[in-house]
């Protein structure tokens, strides 16, 4: 039998960072992607990426850049116009961005 869980991914961007990996018995559905930057001075650009088993990396989102003190939705497969993200087993999302101060957090349903 299987289980379906939702589940949000969080982590504080600083340079490459691995936000989110699939579970290794199971597929996982991106749903949402949303950054935050909270610097007050500048904007940051982002980079969303998913490395597959093979150790591939592809780009989702090349230089997204996200104004000073704004978040921004970079996936919502909740709307009609975007599709979901599929991870398989152990693939990996990762975020990149320049400075510190911006979040992600990831909205995922994973099925084991």
């Amino acid at each position: 039998m299987s289980t379906n869980t939702y589940t949000n991914a969080k982590a504080v961007l600083r340079g490459n960072t691995t936000v989110y990996t699939a579970p290794s018995a199971g597929t996982a559905i991106v749903k949402s992607i949303r950054v935050s930057n909270d610097d007050t001075a500048n904007d940051r650009t982002v980079k969303i990426t998913v490395t597959d088993t093979s150790s591939n990396v592809f780009t989702l989102e090349t230089e997204r850049t996200i104004q000073k003190k704004t978040s921004e939705e970079l996936l919502n497969s909740y709307s009609f116009s975007a599709s979901p993200i599929i991870l398989k087993s152990s693939e990996i999302l990762k975020a990149t961005t320049t400075g510190s101060d911006v979040h992600i957090i990831v909205s995922i349903l994973e099925m084991t």
